[in-house]
């Protein structure tokens, strides 16, 4: 039999939170059950595509939503779908716009799952723009999924989270790759030659709600006071340019790490002291999963979900106290332990999330 396909949109294919979860679950599907193909508005934001290929999916580009162009983001859908009928559900990963394409799926009778990854729209005429198209999405979905309760109750309301078609779909990872190896550690601290260092950490694209420029200014306090410090930034994004330029205002070139996008986030984990996350929101916060199933002690916002707390190593800090930033950055514990049975425990362990999606999946696709 051929597999199930299903059809997810998902914007771009950059790192992001999302691309992360869906990636994670891609990997470890049953792929002769179940094959994930993707649908863009970004087409040059392809990070993804090569993995995407190999393991066997497809790539298909459509009109992004821009002021005046709804009828032609209709027409591209429904023209999608006549010449595709072998898809049966339609998993929406962008929420900005999908009540503009959501009812067209269903038009022809494709079961739709909205996903919510976030809690904030940010600020802005755009932000307000983005929550007047939101709103119908509570009307629109067949299935309603999100990555924490409050995720949930933030882009659908509180009804729609008390029934039983509202699934919290947990950002699982692969926690074996994550767990604490003292070799590890030691061979990324001598590629990185931070050998004698302190080493923070923050994973994220480099997006307002990540929130760098404060890091950055928590980061140069916590240098004054211990010289042997280093920070570490993982991810890329449009404000590259403007946290270089922040890092050369507060003279902390030989401190900060750019590493770019990697593929090997588990082992840097593995060989950092601190994770630093001053997110403005968050979704749930995937990362913070990450860095709790290397063992790294966590200062993380109060931004931030309190569902992503799955360890006693996490502290929530409020973004009007930098002195209690760089206090509790300072007083970190060293230890390291094995916490795979905790990150299983709580539902974010890869191999069963993958399962129970693939489940529904068959499920909703039979259902005529």
């Amino acid at each position: 039999m051929e597999p199930v396909r299903i059809l997810h949109m998902i914007g771009s294919l950059n790192i992001g939170g999302s691309q992360t979860m869906i990636m994670n679950i891609y990997r470890n599907i049953d792929r002769e059950k179940i094959q994930f193909d993707f649908v863009l508005d970004e087409p040059d934001e392809t990070y993804f595509a090569k993995e995407i290929e190999f393991l066997g999916g497809k790539i298909f580009v459509m009109p992004k939503l821009k002021n005046v162009n709804i009828r032609e983001v209709r027409r591209a859908w429904a023209m999608f779908w006549k010449e595709h009928p072998e898809y049966r559900v339609l998993h929406s990963h962008v929420r900005s716009y999908a009540s503009i394409y959501l009812p067209v799926a269903r038009k022809y009778g494709i079961r739709t799952i909205i996903h919510s990854h976030s809690i904030s729209n940010g600020k802005g005429i755009q932000a307000i723009v983005k929550s007047v198209l939101q709103y119908p999405l509570r009307y629109c979905a067949d299935y309603f999924f999100s990555c924490s309760l409050e995720a949930g109750k933030w882009l659908y309301g509180k009804k729609i989270v008390n029934k039983r078609e509202h699934i919290i779909m947990k950002n699982a990872i692969d926690t074996r790759k994550y767990l604490f190896n003292p070799e590890v550690r030691n061979r990324v601290r001598r590629e990185l030659n931070i050998e004698d260092k302190i080493a923070y950490i923050h994973v994220g694209r480099f997006h307002p709600a990540k929130n760098h420029m404060f890091l950055l200014e928590i980061f140069c306090e916590i240098y004054k006071r211990q010289r042997e410090s280093i920070l570490i930034l993982i991810g890329d994004g449009e404000l590259k340019d403007q946290i270089i330029k922040k890092i050369e205002e507060l003279d902390i070139q030989e401190n900060v790490l750019l590493l770019g996008n990697r593929d090997d986030v588990n082992e840097l984990l593995q060989g950092s002291d601190c994770f630093l996350f001053p997110s403005l929101w968050e979704g749930l916060g995937v990362a913070a999963i990450e860095a709790q199933a290397a063992d790294l002690p966590c200062v993380l916002s109060e931004g931030i979900p309190r569902d992503v707390a799955l360890s006693d190593r996490c502290i929530f800090v409020s973004l009007d106290n930098k002195d209690a930033w760089i206090e509790n950055a300072l007083n970190i514990e060293f230890s390291r332990n094995d916490t795979f049975q905790k990150i299983e425990k709580a539902g974010y362990d890869i191999l069963s999330t993958a399962e129970q999606l693939q489940k529904f999946y068959i499920e909703i696709s039979q259902i005529s």
